[in-house]
Order: structure tokens, then C-alpha cells, then sequence
């Protein structure tokens, strides 16, 4: 009989079985990684491209180029698209990062025969019209200005600003920026990013021989460049400041958006799992301390959290929430102190263990299909790492100590150094 009054038996999670892809080569260059796994009909693929920036564009048009994509070819009209994508029961969905683009398509196998070769005609002969343009710079507008009320939209913008400049990672559209959109320019960014020398193409699912032959056929001999010179990513340079305090002054507000950011190390760098595991300490999870203390304990606000961002140059950490505007100095206070904390006293056993099982377990319940483990691939590859990485992470959460967590936090977590945006109100108490 199950004794009741006892804890149930419990492991810890040492590692992980993530599934390694078959790469194939098409015979247009075009890069392919298959997860072949499954018991279902079904397939993800996705066509990921790295997005092609000038100077003058930063990201607007690749923005707007990816949000486009599926309004029109030659031979069919959005609407014709819609249709087709919904009446075989599938999903074909465009996605925009600050590095890549995508265009995702979910679907049974025994409709790719239809729907394969309408995302070739996608990745290829998208006209963007001219109609749909102004329709997708009207609406854009409305929401802009309308997200400029908010005092938590503002604020991400401020800090993005603050931190990375007018490089690709710090721009954020004003509204005139809309209007200068053109035709033209989103055809001349799609003809250079959407071609397979710039692609990788990602197939997670059932994937049979006859599924990689037909994206051969489509995608490798079919697919062919325009011709245009290849892109050469450079990093971006920009002079970050250290300790700048922004504030956006509104003096009808309630509450005040708080940010708090810095670059930091990218995941790349040997201590980024183990800052990984001193930012979930400090506000990563439910039980993080800046929730124990500002939200449980103080009341100050719902939610608070802190997270970091690795990108394909750089990286980010940031602090956010959202609080009274009678409690704005008070939060920043607790902020300061919590990380002064960690830097001077060492992490409790019992509370890292905690810390630990959480991202342990939160990674392998993140592992709950093929398409998850094709996820997990593409954090590290675009990352410039392998699946090995995994298991580096994995050593460094399960061994790191209180003294490691300590150098980690005076070398990567300094309160001083921080940029500080408030949007709202600083009410003197």
C-alpha cells in the first residue's frame, strides 16, 4: 500500500537524449537538417533565413518583408493561400527575429504534394502589392501609436535604444518610418534574402524518403539564386553606456514601467549556463527572489522578472516590472539590494538545489516531441554550437557552487553599471 505520509522517490536529472539530425547537402548549397521521428503523418518544416540588413534599413523592411510574405504571387492572390493552407488543414506561418526570418509550415505528409509547391512559389515570386502594402503601413501606424500610451511598450524601447544604439538591435520604428516604406525596396530585400545560399532548411516529424525527395526536387534543383551578391553578416558596433538612468516623465500615470539592462555574454561564452542559473536565482521562475520580495513580500507589484537574450552578436540582460508609481524608488531600492545580496553572500544549498531541479526539469519537459528537440537544435546552431553544448549545460547547472555563483554575480551582475528606464512617475515619499 502507497505510504502516503512519505516523499515519493525522486532523481536527479544528469542529461538528456537529444536527437540527433541527418544534415544533407541539396545540390543548390542549400543546408538541411532532418529529425526524423515520429509515429505520426506529420511534418515541420521550416525555411529559415538570415536577415539581410543595410544600414539605412535597419529592420523595418526585413520586418515587413517577413509580414508580407504571404499576401500574393503571380499565380495566387492571398486570399488563394489562405484557402488552400486552411482547406488541407495546415499552418503556414511567417516568422520575424532579430537575427533570422522563417516561414514554418505544418502539414500532414499526404498533402505536401499540393502545398510544397505553393511555398515555392512563396519563396520565390512574392509581389508584395501594392494594396496590401498600404493596408499593412495604415494599420501598423494605428497600432504604433497606439502602443506609444503604454508606458511597459515605451520602456522596452527606451532600453532597447539605450543599449545597442541605431545598430539592427537597438532601432525602433517611429511612425514616418512607415510611410517611408516602398515597393520596390521590399522586392529588392527579398530577391537578396530569400534565396538557398542564404537559407537552412529544418525537417522535424515523420520525414520519409519520399518527403526529402520531393523538397530536393522543389527546393534543391528547382531553387536557384538571383544572382545576387552574398550577404556578409558583420557584427554591429556600438559603445554601450554603463549606469545611465532614463526617465519618461507622464504625469497621469498609475503605474511606472520599470527596465533594467545590460549587454552581457552571449551564449558562446563558458559562464553564460552558469549566469543562466544566477538569473533564475534572481527573478527567472515564480520563486525567484525579486518575487519573494517585491511581489509576496512587499505587494508591490503582480509580476516581476528578469531574463537573458543571447543574439548572433551580443546579448542582453534585462530586469522588468511593473509597480505604483508611489512604490517606483522603493522597487529600484529592493532591485539594488537583491543583487548586492548576491554578491556578497553566498546562495543557500538548499534554495540553489531548488533553483536547480526547476532548470532541470524545465528543460526536459521542454522535450516533449520531435519539434521540440529540432527547437534545441536550432538555439545552439545559429549560435555557432553544437548539440554538445547540451551536456556542458547540463554538467554546469547540477555542480555549480554558492562560490561560483558569487564570481559569476560580481563579474556579469552589477547594479551600478545598469541602465535604468522608468516610464511613469518617481513620487518622493
Amino acid at each position: 500500500m502507497l505510504n502516503r505520509t512519505l516523499n515519493p522517490a525522486h532523481q536527479p536529472i544528469t542529461g538528456f537524449d537529444l536527437i540527433e539530425p541527418e544534415k544533407l547537402t541539396f545540390p543548390n548549397g542549400l543546408e538541411v537538417f532532418i529529425f526524423n521521428r515520429g509515429d505520426q503523418d506529420l511534418v515541420r518544416i521550416e525555411w529559415i533565413m538570415g536577415n539581410v540588413f543595410a544600414q539605412e534599413d535597419h529592420t523595418l523592411l526585413n520586418t515587413t518583408v517577413c509580414e508580407l510574405l504571404l499576401e500574393g504571387t503571380p499565380t495566387h492572390t492571398s486570399k488563394q493561400i489562405a484557402e488552400m493552407v486552411d482547406f488541407h488543414g495546415a499552418f503556414l506561418v511567417p516568422e520575424f527575429g532579430y537575427d533570422q526570418s522563417a516561414l514554418t509550415l505544418y502539414s500532414l505528409n499526404k498533402h505536401l504534394k499540393h502545398l510544397l509547391p505553393l511555398v515555392k512559389d512563396i519563396l520565390t515570386h512574392s509581389v508584395f502589392p501594392q494594396k496590401e502594402l498600404d493596408t499593412y503601413v495604415r494599420n501598423n501606424k494605428q497600432k504604433l501609436q497606439v502602443s506609444l500610451k503604454k508606458n511597459a511598450f515605451v520602456a522596452r524601447r527606451l532600453l532597447n535604444k539605450a543599449l545597442f544604439g541605431d545598430t539592427r538591435y537597438g532601432f525602433v520604428p517611429e511612425v514616418a518610418d512607415y510611410d517611408a516604406i516602398t515597393r520596390d525596396a521590399l522586392l529588392t530585400l527579398f530577391r537578396r534574402q530569400y534565396a538557398p545560399s542564404n537559407c537552412t532548411l529544418i525537417v522535424s516529424g515523420r520525414v520519409t524518403a519520399d518527403v526529402i525527395a520531393v523538397l530536393r526536387q522543389l527546393f534543391g534543383d528547382e531553387w536557384q539564386g538571383g544572382g545576387e551578391p552574398p550577404f556578409i553578416d558583420t557584427a554591429p558596433s556600438f559603445e554601450p553606456p554603463t549606469g545611465r538612468s532614463i526617465v519618461d516623465e507622464r504625469s497621469d500615470a498609475l503605474q511606472s514601467a520599470i527596465r533594467l539592462g545590460y549587454q552581457t555574454i552571449p551564449r558562446s561564452h563558458p559562464d553564460f549556463p552558469g549566469l543562466q542559473v544566477l538569473n533564475t536565482l534572481l527573478g527567472g521562475y515564480f520563486g525567484s527572489r525579486l518575487m519573494a520580495n517585491i511581489r509576496e513580500d512587499k505587494g508591490y507589484t503582480y509580476t516581476i522578472g528578469s531574463g537573458v537574450v543571447s543574439l548572433k552578436h551580443g546579448a542582453f540582460f534585462t530586469i522588468g516590472s511593473e509597480v505604483g508609481v508611489d512604490v517606483t524608488a522603493s522597487t529600484l531600492a529592493e532591485i539594488e539590494k537583491e543583487i548586492d545580496v548576491l554578491r556578497n553572500e553566498p546562495v543557500a544549498e538548499a534554495e540553489l538545489a531548488l533553483v536547480k531541479n526547476y532548470m532541470m526539469g524545465a528543460m526536459l519537459g521542454s522535450l516533449e516531441n520531435v519539434f521540440s528537440h529540432a527547437d534545441k537544435f536550432k538555439n545552439v546552431h545559429f549560435s555557432g554550437l553544437g548539440l554538445e553544448y547540451y551536456a556542458y549545460y547540463t554538467t554546469v547547472v547540477n555542480t555549480i557552487t554558492p562560490e561560483e555563483l558569487r564570481r559569476i554575480a560580481n563579474t556579469y551582475l552589477d547594479y551600478d553599471k545598469m541602465v535604468k528606464v522608468i516610464v511613469g512617475r518617481v513620487v518622493n515619499s
